[in-house]
């Protein structure tokens, strides 16, 4: 998985649902410096947080990585 991919995919959909950085961390029980640094991909985020970030933004954990396996695929 690309983290920074996925990072600016997370940061996209929250945005896109209303939630600044401080009230999505909130919501999901992480710290802000966490949320901050799986979106700007430095940190990539468990398979359980990935599950429950989709969850609490109401898509698919696929949606979130789509496009990481898209450009794997295309790079092969």
């Amino acid at each position: 998985m690309d983290k920074k991919r996925i990072g600016r995919r997370i940061k996209a959909f929250r945005k896109l649902k209303g939630y600044t950085q401080i009230q999505f961390a909130k919501e999901m029980e992480i710290s802000t410096s966490k949320l901050g640094n799986i979106e700007r991909g430095t940190k990539q985020p468990s398979d359980q947080l990935l599950d429950e970030i989709a969850e609490k933004l109401s898509i698919s954990r696929e949606e979130l990585i789509l496009k990481s396996i898209a450009t794997d695929t295309e790079d092969k």
